[in-house]
């Protein structure tokens, strides 16, 4: 019965608000400093607080521009515990800000910080391992959210790092496997997607490309099966079936045969960023201009369903989903 919301205010404060859904009416506000300012250059797709907030058995995470993790409690807007990596771990505050979003698995929190990968425990906050390692580079920690599964019986957490997609030990952060990953200066953005026992990524600069794992004699091996100039931007792509449907840095969207890697269809211009949900047989995505579009998820063409301009304003921040509500998070609102 309540949707979480973040912000930065005044060039200064990152701001968490809860509201209750059917009413709309403010629950608690919870404010830390903690702001700061992305490069001229990058201005244009938002000077403000990235990452989407993770709630998980009663406590709110989220991630502040300065690589800085706040836990909340989810009712009240209690400050529980916070971990500022750059003071603790000296690593460089990130350029662009902390853009991966925190995940919960049991009790424990994975994020993409501190240039690097980091567990921590939920209920304090500690830091129960710190791998994949590379200081950060020119722009700080990659931007993709990790996930876990689980291969040849095996569950493991999946990242994509600055340089590469990795498989880690989710007891203690070794690397079970890892393959590179070219990105223009380390940007990788996307979450990548599995499929069977391999992943689909999509990299800013670099590409899209599939790497099929194999297991033999207790070892991993990853393999490179194709690879194309198709760039997705910032939008993680819908895998549905066998086909990618994934948003494009040239602003266009297009729908990729994962197991060959050829693209059935691709459309025209649309907004710089989309977010996107799925049903399992249709897709509803957000563009960055306030637009919301409804299509199906048809190999063959891009088949429209519906448009609705709902917002004047921008509209960053992904779609949200539940019980038959849909969040829609405007700049002005």
């Amino acid at each position: 019965g309540i949707v979480y919301t973040t912000e930065t205010r005044d060039r200064k404060w990152e701001v968490a608000t809860a509201f209750e859904v059917v009413t709309g009416k403010k629950l608690w506000e919870t404010k830390w400093e903690g702001s700061t300012s992305v490069p001229f250059f990058a201005r244009s797709n938002g000077d403000w607080i990235r990452a989407t907030p993770t709630l998980h058995q009663g406590k709110l995470y989220v991630a502040g521009m300065r690589d800085m993790l706040v836990c909340l409690d989810a009712k009240t807007g209690k400050k529980i515990w916070s971990r500022d990596f750059p003071r603790e771990l000296k690593s460089a505050v990130p350029t662009f800000g902390f853009v991966s979003s925190p995940l919960p698995v049991g009790d424990a929190i994975f994020v993409q910080a501190g240039g690097g990968i980091i567990k921590l425990a939920a209920n304090d906050g500690k830091i129960l391992w710190h791998s994949l390692k590379d200081g950060g580079g020119m722009y700080g920690s990659a931007f993709s959210s990790p996930t876990v599964t689980t291969f040849f019986d095996q569950k493991q957490l999946v990242v994509q790092s600055r340089t590469a997609l990795a498989g880690l030990d989710l007891e203690n952060g070794s690397v079970l496997w890892k393959e590179k990953t070219p990105a223009f200066r380390g940007m990788n953005i996307l979450t990548p997607c599995q499929y069977k026992n391999g992943f689909f990524a999509s990299t800013y600069g670099g590409g899209s490309f599939f790497f099929q794992l194999s297991k033999e004699q207790e070892k991993y091996q990853v393999e490179e099966t194709w690879k194309t100039t198709v760039q997705g931007y910032m939008s993680t792509p819908i895998l549905l079936d066998k086909y990618a449907y994934l948003h494009l840095r040239n602003q266009r969207v297009t729908c990729i045969d994962v197991e060959t890697g050829k693209q059935t269809w691709t459309t025209r211009p649309y907004g710089k960023y989309w977010s996107m949900l799925s049903d399992g047989k249709r897709i509803l995505a957000l563009d960055s201009g306030g637009k919301l579009l409804l299509f199906n998820a048809s190999p063959e063409k891009f088949d429209l369903v519906d448009s609705r301009q709902i917002s004047d304003s921008s509209t960053w921040a992904h779609l949200a989903h539940t019980d038959g509500y849909l969040f829609v998070r405007a700049l002005d609102k």
